[in-house]
């Protein structure tokens, strides 16, 4: 007989490895989370830095001009790195812009190994099999890497969607927007619907995420109650239409079903809901939001302007007369509701007369949080012929105007918090230990914050407001 071999076991290599880059909103962010989740599912890794991955993710935005020029800039940095460039990683290309731009894109970035739009994202798990495929051989050294989750760790501490600003790649750390990996956070996004019919005259999204379809109310439950049994204390629910929620069912349901049905289900849970179109607001959400407390009282209204011919002119429906008639019946079904919107300046064929009107009609509402942009012509879009387009300065300058107009407007609102008490939720420290987090009536990244004096990261502290910065508060606990 043969002696037996005293040779070691040959020891297996680590799984291969993904990193993502997400660029774009928060709607991206949940995109990147649903693909590392597949990612995860299928054996694979998932590693901070895109410079010690097998293959790196960047998740586009599209939506405008200058977001598709943030994708690019991202698209080459990732592009130029040492695994990228020597053909030891790929580069995968997701999101906004393969829908948008679909073959023509593929036929321009040939850097990328492949391109998962939107609508193809739950086949990145795939789509990562056949590229690996073609790799080089790896060796022990090679596949080891610092900072993953791997599959099976169903905790997901240490992974994060975005790259970590502490890794080797700080560079395109910046693109990736998010600070906190998800298992720390206490505040999450859940889509409740993809895609639009809407159809204004100057977006893109209906031909990037296709017409709109409502996900199943099972659906949206079950990963409210994952979140909530990481921990999380806030869903924001988003989607391109949040108002059309359910319209499309075979049994129809509405918005406020759902946020009825959330806010009962998880009583010690915040719900907020963003991006509701005017038209979304009936009076059974507003009794929906006034009869419970758990949800915040807060409703993000794009408007976008109030000129009635202007709004036709943009496929959208409604006036100044029925912005604030819509802004007092809110208030009066829930008088402590907090009003945001957003508004375009600089819309093809506005006049400076229907421009001064925008600005008197945003020091006239009682909007707390005014978010403005400037017009942004796109290929595709209906709006891109309209005569009348306004040169890149002047729209630029009202946008700037209209902005100061905002800030004039909402920060004295903001301060007249002074003095009151409300509840906040703590979300974590700055760099130099200071505590924060954010109250009802501030959504994430877009409304400020409050700088505390006590409390834990994940609880939610009673505090009286005692001075106030800008769109920043700070609190003492009451």
């Amino acid at each position: 007989m043969e002696k037996a071999c005293n040779r070691e076991p040959e020891r297996a290599l680590a799984p291969r490895s993904v990193a993502f880059l997400t660029l774009g909103c928060a709607k991206n962010e949940v995109d990147t989370a649903h693909m590392r989740a597949r990612v995860l599912e299928a054996g694979y890794a998932v590693v901070d830095d895109p410079a010690c991955a097998d293959a790196v993710v960047v998740n586009t935005c599209s939506f405008i001009q200058a977001a598709t020029e943030e994708s690019l800039e991202a698209i080459f940095d990732v592009a130029g790195l040492p695994n990228v460039e020597s053909g030891r990683a790929a580069l995968v290309v997701a999101g906004c812009m393969p829908a948008r731009y679909g073959a023509d894109l593929e036929e321009e970035l040939s850097e990328a190994g492949a391109f998962v739009p939107c609508a193809r994202e739950d086949d990145l798990a795939a789509v990562l099999e056949g590229l690996f495929a073609k790799l080089p051989a790896r060796d022990e050294a090679s596949a080891s890497c610092a900072g993953t989750d791997a599959a099976g760790d169903e905790s997901g501490e240490g992974a994060s969607a975005q790259a970590d600003a502490g890794t080797g790649s700080e560079g395109l750390a910046g693109a990736a927007g998010v600070q906190q990996a998800e298992a720390e956070a206490v505040s999450a996004y859940v889509k409740i619907s993809d895609g639009c019919d809407r159809f204004c005259s100057y977006c893109t999204i209906p031909f990037i995420r296709g017409r709109y379809r409502s996900f199943p109310l099972e659906d949206v439950c079950a990963e409210v109650d994952a979140h909530v049994a990481r921990g999380v204390r806030e869903i924001v629910l988003i989607a391109q239409d949040t108002g059309r929620w359910g319209a499309d069912f075979e049994e129809p349901s509405s918005l406020a079903a759902l946020v009825t049905a959330l806010a009962e289900r998880h009583p010690r849970t915040w719900f907020r809901v963003m991006y509701v179109q005017p038209e979304g607001v009936d009076d059974a959400l507003l009794d929906a939001v006034a009869s419970h407390p758990n949800v915040c009282p807060y409703f993000d209204l794009p408007l976008q302007h109030v000129d009635a011919s202007l709004l036709a002119a943009m496929n959208r429906k409604g006036s100044r007369e029925d912005f604030l008639a819509l802004a007092e019946r809110i208030r009066t079904k829930v008088p402590h509701a907090v009003l945001r919107t957003t508004l375009i300046a600089g819309f093809p064929g506005e006049t400076e007369e229907q421009f001064e009107d925008l600005c008197d009609f945003v020091e006239e509402a009682p909007f707390d949080y005014v978010g403005v942009f400037a017009y942004s012509r796109e290929e595709g879009t209906r709006a891109f012929g309209l005569p009348g387009q306004l040169d890149a300065d002047e729209k630029a300058d009202r946008a700037q105007r209209l902005r100061d107009v905002a800030d004039a407007s909402c920060m004295p609102r903001i301060a007249a918090r002074v003095g009151q008490e409300m509840d906040v939720l703590v979300e974590g420290r700055e760099e130099d230990g200071q505590l924060f987090g954010r109250a009802m009536c501030q959504a994430p990244e877009v409304d400020g914050v409050v700088y505390l004096d006590a409390g834990e990261v994940g609880q939610v502290v009673r505090v009286r407001i005692v001075d106030t910065l800008l769109y920043e508060m700070e609190g003492e606990l009451a």
